[in-house]
């Protein structure tokens, strides 16, 4: 029994070192470098993939789609002008924010398989942002302000200010922000008031914010808080029943003055049904002379 489990476990040890001495590995897993320059992604694997490995290059976007770089050991088409391939690295001589994403080293040979997986960073500084600010809410409804940049890289975060004051992420935590209701996303740049109030009035903007460059701030606008005008809702009301009135009074007058066909009269409509050549044939079929029938 002791003599089989010894067996087992020298298998076991032996292969796992078989299995670990295929390696696929990289200095650096994750790469930054501003846009338009060289920068050089590396993958290295162990000797026990022989002289004959193949390298092989993909790269899947943020979205997800995946294209190949290298192939049998050049570059496709997209990279053909400015991809090189130095023993097992990639090297991208200029980059652009369409390089951001994943990059796989995939390395096989002797029926081994490995690969190294490197993430590039593109920066990017921000572009000024893209705001949108209701000018006017009513008191006690809902208010969206919005702030997005299309530019940058990484994707920037976001701040907002009112009246050239920054507004805290959670304004429960800063006495000055307690009595107002509002949640602020940094990573989407959504402001939004729950229940806004006079308090809330001014002068907004935001401002994207990465490591790539400085900030830039949309250029803002003003958000009014009304409460709702009852009189100008009531004085509405008045003037549309003032309206109301006159056109029936005009359809009155109408009628009255003829302007507007009457209705038949009553003996008139029944002296003509009773002369109808459909009624004398009621009254033959009912004791009278009948019809001849052509």
């Amino acid at each position: 029994m002791l003599i089989t489990k010894y067996k087992n476990c020298c298998i076991s040890m032996l292969l796992c070192a078989g299995v670990t001495g295929f390696t696929v590995t990289t200095k650096n897993a994750a790469v930054q470098v501003k846009e338009n320059e060289g920068v050089d992604l590396s993958c290295d694997y162990s000797a026990d993939f022989g002289a004959n490995a193949r390298v092989e290059w993909k790269f899947k976007d943020r979205k997800g789609s995946q294209t190949y770089v290298i192939f049998d050991g050049k570059p496709t088409d997209p990279y053909r002008d400015r991809v090189t391939l130095f023993r097992s690295n990639l090297r991208i001589n200029k980059v652009t924010s369409k390089d951001n994403g994943f990059y796989d080293c995939e390395v096989s040979g002797n029926q081994q398989y490995g690969e190294a997986k490197v993430t590039l960073t593109v920066l990017v500084p921000p572009g000024i942002p893209l705001c949108r600010i209701p000018s006017s809410v009513t008191t006690g409804n809902k208010a969206v302000l919005t702030c997005h940049d299309s530019v940058g890289s990484p994707p920037p975060t976001y701040k907002w200010y009112r009246n050239a004051v920054p507004l805290p992420t959670d304004p429960s935590t800063i006495a000055a922000f307690k009595n107002t209701s509002y949640t602020l996303n940094s990573v989407t740049g959504k402001l939004e008031f729950l229940r806004a109030g006079k308090l809330d009035t001014g002068s907004y903007y935001c401002e994207a914010v990465n490591s790539a460059g400085p900030p830039q701030r949309c250029k803002g606008g003003k958000m009014e808080v009304r409460d709702l005008n009852t009189g100008g809702i009531v004085a509405g009301v008045i003037v549309f029943l003032l309206l109301l009135g006159l056109l029936a009074f005009g359809i009155w007058y109408a009628y009255k003055k003829g302007y507007l066909p009457s209705n038949v009269k009553k003996e008139n409509y029944v002296k003509t049904f009773t002369n109808s050549p459909f009624t004398k044939n009621v009254n033959n079929l009912n004791g009278h002379e009948q019809p001849e029938i052509s």
